[in-house]
C-alpha cells in the first residue's frame, strides 16, 4: 500500500517539496488542493512532480462507494479505502449546521454488545489522512469549499475506538483544526470513547479543547460489564476521575452517552441511580434510544420510557437531552452498513 499524502501537514509538505527540488510555493498548492478534496492527479502542479508523487502516494486514499439517503435527509456513505477495505460515515443535517460522523478504524476490538462496528473485530487502524479524507471528500461532494464548508461539525463516533488509534487521531485533529485547511474549530468537534482512562488523561494534555464524550450506558460496573467488556479493565470511578481531570485541564464540560436498552438500563430506578452518580458534575447526558443491530439481541426502549428517563434526570438537576433518532431506515448505527456489505462479499 502506498503512503497517504493527506497525512502531511503544511510544514511536512514543504519539506517534501524542497526534497523534490521544487519551489516552496508548491507546498501551499498541494495543501490547498488536498484540503479541497482533490486527488493528486487533479492538482494544478507540473506533470513531472505529479508523476513523482503518484509513485509513492495514493491518488485518492478514500472514495465514496455508495451513498444512501434517509427519509429525514441523513446521508450514509460507504467509503472504500485504497487497499479495498470498507468504512462508513454519516452526514446529519441540523439547524446549526451539518455534522459528519467519521470512522477511525476498520472495525473495532472493543466488543460492545450493542454495536455493529465490532462484528469481525479490528482489521486495522486508519491513518490521520484517511480519517481526514472522509471529511474532505464529503465536503467536496456536497458542494462545499474551504471558505463555505458543507461539513461544519465533526464527531469521531463511527467505526472504531478513537483512543485505540491515539497517535493518528491526534494528528488528524491537528490537521482538521489547522488554519488554512478545512479549519474546523475544536469546539465543533466531539470525540466519543468507551472510556480508555490512560488515553483520556493523556489527551487532556494535548491542548485540543474538543467535546469529550464517554459511552457510559450504566451506573454500576457490574451492569456496564454486561454490555461493555472495557468495564472489566476501567471502572466508572476511574472514568469519572479522568473526566474531572479533563475539565480541570481544558475548562470544557464532558458528555456521557447513555443508550437506553429495554430490560437492561432504562427503568426509573436506573434513571435515579444515574442522576445520583452524576450529581454536581459539569457534564451533560445524551440519551439515545438504542438503534437496534439485527446481529445482536438487545432492543431499544419505547418513546414514552425514554421520555420518562429524561424527565427524572432533569428533575434531579442533571443536564440531559434525548437525541433525535436519525438515519434508522438506512442503517444509521455505527458499523451496520459495513457489516451488511461484508456479508455480501
Amino acid at each position: 500500500m502506498k503512503k497517504v499524502l493527506q497525512d502531511l501537514n503544511e510544514e511536512e509538505l514543504l519539506a517534501l517539496v524542497e526534497g523534490m527540488g521544487e519551489k516552496k510555493f508548491r507546498a501551499r498548492q498541494l495543501f490547498e488542493g488536498l484540503m479541497q478534496g482533490k486527488r493528486i492527479s487533479a492538482l494544478p502542479i507540473p506533470a513531472p512532480m505529479r508523476e513523482a508523487l503518484l509513485k509513492d502516494y495514493e491518488d485518492e486514499p478514500v472514495t465514496i462507494r455508495e451513498t444512501f439517503v434517509s427519509q429525514d435527509g441523513t446521508k450514509k456513505f460507504l467509503f472504500e479505502l485504497a487497499d479495498g477495505n470498507l468504512i462508513e460515515g454519516v452526514l446529519m443535517h441540523y439547524h446549526y449546521g451539518n455534522t459528519q460522523c467519521v470512522s477511525t478504524q476498520v472495525g473495532c476490538r472493543m466488543g460492545c454488545k450493542f454495536c455493529a462496528s465490532t462484528l469481525g473485530g479490528l482489521v486495522r487502524n486508519l491513518t490521520a489522512g484517511e480519517i481526514l479524507s472522509q471529511i474532505l471528500i464529503v465536503n467536496r461532494t456536497e458542494g462545499g469549499t474551504l471558505k463555505e464548508r458543507k461539513v461544519t461539525n465533526v464527531v469521531l463516533m463511527g467505526s472504531g475506538e478513537p483512543f485505540d488509534n491515539y497517535g493518528e487521531v491526534v494528528k488528524f485533529l491537528r490537521l482538521l483544526t489547522a488554519e488554512g485547511g478545512i479549519h474546523v474549530s475544536a469546539r465543533n468537534v466531539s470525540l466519543s470513547t468507551c472510556g480508555l482512562v490512560p488515553k483520556m488523561r493523556e489527551f487532556a494534555e494535548e491542548g485540543i479543547p474538543l467535546n469529550l464524550t464517554v459511552s457510559l450506558h450504566a451506573s454500576t460496573d457490574t451492569e456496564r460489564a454486561r454490555t461493555m467488556p472495557v468495564a472489566n479493565k476501567y471502572t466508572i470511578s476511574e472514568i469519572l476521575e479522568a473526566c474531572s481531570y479533563y475539565f480541570e485541564r481544558t475548562g470544557r464540560r464532558y458528555i456521557f452517552e447513555y443508550s437506553l436498552i429495554a430490560g437492561e438500563n432504562a427503568d426509573e430506578a436506573h434513571a435515579y441511580a444515574l442522576a445520583e452518580l452524576l450529581k454536581g458534575r459539569p457534564c451533560h447526558v445524551n440519551l439515545i434510544r438504542l438503534n437496534e443491530v439485527k446481529e445482536r439481541t438487545l432492543k431499544g426502549t419505547r418513546e414514552e420510557e425514554a421520555q420518562r428517563f429524561l424527565e427524572i434526570l432533569t428533575e434531579c438537576g442533571i443536564s440531559a437531552t434525548l437525541r433525535r433518532s436519525m438515519g434508522s431506515d438506512i442503517g444509521g448505527a455505527c458499523g451496520q452498513l459495513r457489516a451488511s456489505y461484508l456479508k455480501k462479499e
